[in-house]
């Protein structure tokens, strides 16, 4: 049903006439008349409105099927870095009537997850602001700091709770239910290195080359970041150099070899493991992970200009290889160049 006639539609159902509902809406009269007859459109700042007074969302001015609204609702996320209050609770409830649905549960269930990440993730971004300006005006104050190291991820010192011990029995759980799923055990293998129980490691990397679909490349890389969570460099070292000889034309390779030097601080080794897997990559559109770790390598090395640089490599590819014109993806590599950009010209002066 056109929208004109939904509005129709919903204005005869409540009882109202079009100037009651003009009224409403602070318009005239003529505006509804217009929308009714399908000569014009309301303007999309009215529709929160005019689902308010129908006591319906705005998807529901638009009948969108189930699947429709699905996809609208993740491609809002995908696009808009905060959601308002109210389409917030409108997605929440909508996504939480379809868990009883098998057909869309599982999908469901998904996008109910992206939508308290995304309210997460905009509010850790509020926390970072509000945390960082807290410590410089009380340095010597601890009020603080807990909060901004959950916001950004940063490392903490007590063992008691920057261990994976939670992660890994949840992967445990799902590994045991899932034996023969290589995913859920390559989350296992990485909180267990992680961690540096490097035998319990080992013995699920057994479990993992037994898989069909098992890459013989990771099994590898694994086998070197094992012996390195061992404090066996030379070993770890050494099993790395082999991958890059076995494999100098493998993408997988090479990025994880870069990885690997530059968890070590090998940052001009890492960099270049992360070019060739960058060039060497034929699939199109290409990610954007091996330039990331560029970039962050030199931002460590203080050279802001070709980290700079590099988030422009992102923006390009974003744009150019991936299509994406607008979304929260390109709105923070566009931030994080223009940031590293002030941060060169600062490092100038």
């Amino acid at each position: 049903m056109e929208l004109g006639k939904k509005i129709r539609s919903l204005r005869l159902r409540a009882g109202l006439t079009q100037e009651q509902l003009a009224e409403k809406l602070s318009i005239g009269p003529q505006s509804v008349s217009k929308w009714e007859n399908l000569a014009s459109m309301p303007d999309i700042t009215l529709l929160p409105a005019i689902a308010g007074i129908f006591g319906v969302t705005i998807d529901d001015l638009f009948d969108l099927s189930t699947e429709q609204r699905l996809n609208r609702i993740e491609n809002r996320m995908d696009i808009e870095a905060e959601l308002t209050s109210d389409v917030f609770t409108e997605y929440e409830e909508f996504l939480k009537s379809l868990l009883a649905n098998e057909q869309y549960k599982k999908r469901a269930t998904e996008l109910i997850s992206y939508l308290y990440w995304h309210r997460m993730n905009a509010y850790a971004k509020k926390v970072s602001v509000y945390a960082r300006e807290a410590i410089r005006m009380s340095p010597s104050e601890k009020t603080c700091t807990w909060q901004l190291a959950e916001a950004e991820h940063h490392a903490v010192w007590d063992w008691n709770i920057a261990n994976h011990t939670k992660a890994i029995d949840f992967y445990k759980e799902v590994v045991n239910e899932n034996p023969d799923v290589t995913l859920p055990l390559m989350f296992l293998i990485d909180n267990l290195i992680a961690d540096h129980r490097t035998d319990e490691a080992e013995s699920y990397l057994m479990r993992y080359v037994k898989l069909k679909n098992a890459k013989p490349v990771l099994a590898e890389v694994y086998r070197a970041h094992i012996a390195l969570a061992r404090f066996d460099e030379p070993t770890a070292d050494s099993i790395i150099e082999g991958i890059i000889k076995e494999y100098p034309e493998n993408v997988d390779a090479l990025f994880e070899a870069a990885q690997y030097y530059a968890m070590k601080c090998d940052y001009d080794r890492a960099i270049k493991c992360y070019e060739l897997s960058f060039e060497k990559d034929k699939r199109r559109p290409r990610f954007q992970d091996a330039l990331m770790g560029i970039s962050d390598v030199y931002r460590i090395k203080g050279d802001y200009r070709m980290a700079e640089k590099t988030y422009g490599r992102i923006v390009d590819l974003l744009k150019n290889e991936w299509g994406i014109t607008e979304s929260t993806e390109l709105d923070f590599a566009e931030e994080e160049k223009a940031r590293l950009a002030l941060m060169a010209r600062e490092a100038q002066q």
